[in-house]
């Protein structure tokens, strides 16, 4: 079974993780957003891309989420000691990654070619490819702050602005990357699985850029989404909080909805079994929560045969 997952950052990386567990390096692409890349220090940071790849290479921090683990600061310290900008913290071993990046993409390549080329040195046979090679940038419109670039709302505010739009800077003259575009059209793609990253900050860039909401509307084969909701809360970031800031009560109705006329089924976590009969389209219920590695692969197993059992009732015309 091929599947294309699109994820974010440190929740979609759990579960593509577990995907990756059950079926295997060759079976597997992930899109990630590009929409948090921005430029600081005068290095190219690609987040969520990063923290897909630390996670499936093992090299990522179970205890901060992001970043590297076994990571070093004497960088950000010297930095802190010249008077320079700290509010986005690179790890000496990080910086590495962003440094070579950033060189790259000034002598031409693309962030596809550099993140397959990336993933194959750090040995990770599984297809990570941005969702676009273009400049796309998450703005969040604030009732307080006004529009923050999406870095400075989520990290140098910690969310904390109240939230009353989101749009994606560039979006509409993008275009999907090649390996994305390549991966939607394979004829052995048999999933699509929407992680349970954040629906408005992470997935809907994807979406955003032109053609590739269209494809997956019109893909015949099972759309599954995962819900980030459990029990009324977000498991980590702040997506009930911009839900709520958004007049959205969250519940996985909520996040169906949402999704309304894409996903084909919903999985939703076992605290949120009463939403099942306002959802509207087909739900498996479970444990979504994903504390360790086993979490991630039960988690992922269930996605899939949750799949199965769509498979030939697809709504893609």
């Amino acid at each position: 079974m091929s599947v294309l997952a699109l994820s974010g950052g440190v929740g979609g990386a759990k579960l593509v993780l577990g995907l990756r567990v059950v079926l295997g390096t060759g079976n597997l692409a992930v899109a990630v957003n590009t929409a948090d890349d921005f430029e600081h220090l005068g290095l190219h940071v690609s987040p969520d891309l990063d923290t897909v790849l630390y996670t499936l290479a093992g090299l990522n921090d179970p205890v901060r989420g992001w970043g590297r683990a076994d990571e070093s600061w004497n960088f950000m310290g010297a930095l802190a000691s010249l008077g320079g900008e700290t509010w986005f913290a690179l790890g000496d071993r990080d910086l590495a990654v962003h440094v070579e990046r950033t060189r790259r993409l000034q002598m031409g390549e693309t962030l596809t070619s550099i993140v397959a080329d990336m993933a194959s040195r750090l040995g990770v046979a599984v297809r990570i490819v941005p969702m676009t090679d273009d400049p796309v940038r998450t703005v969040v419109h604030t009732r307080d702050e006004g529009p923050l670039p999406f870095q400075d709302y989520f990290v140098r505010h910690r969310c904390a602005p109240a939230v009353a739009e989101i749009s994606f800077a560039g979006a509409t003259e993008a275009r999907p990357s090649p390996a994305f575009a390549a991966a939607i059209a394979d004829p052995e793609l048999r999933t699509i699985v929407i992680a349970p990253s954040n629906p408005w900050l992470s997935i809907d860039p994807i979406l955003a850029v032109p053609g590739v909401r269209r494809a997956l509307e019109d893909a015949r084969i099972p759309v599954i989404a995962v819900s980030p909701i459990v029990h009324g809360q977000a498991v980590k970031g702040p997506t009930a909080k911009i839900m709520r800031e958004l007049g959205i009560e969250p519940t996985s109705s909520a996040i169906a909805h949402h999704y309304n006329g894409l996903i084909d089924g919903l999985v939703i976590d076992e605290s949120d079994a009463s939403d099942v009969e306002q959802i509207g389209i087909p739900v498996s219920v479970t444990r979504t929560l994903m504390n360790d590695l086993d979490d991630r692969r039960r988690l992922a197993q269930a996605v899939l045969a949750f799949a199965e059992t769509l498979t030939g009732t697809a709504t893609g015309s």
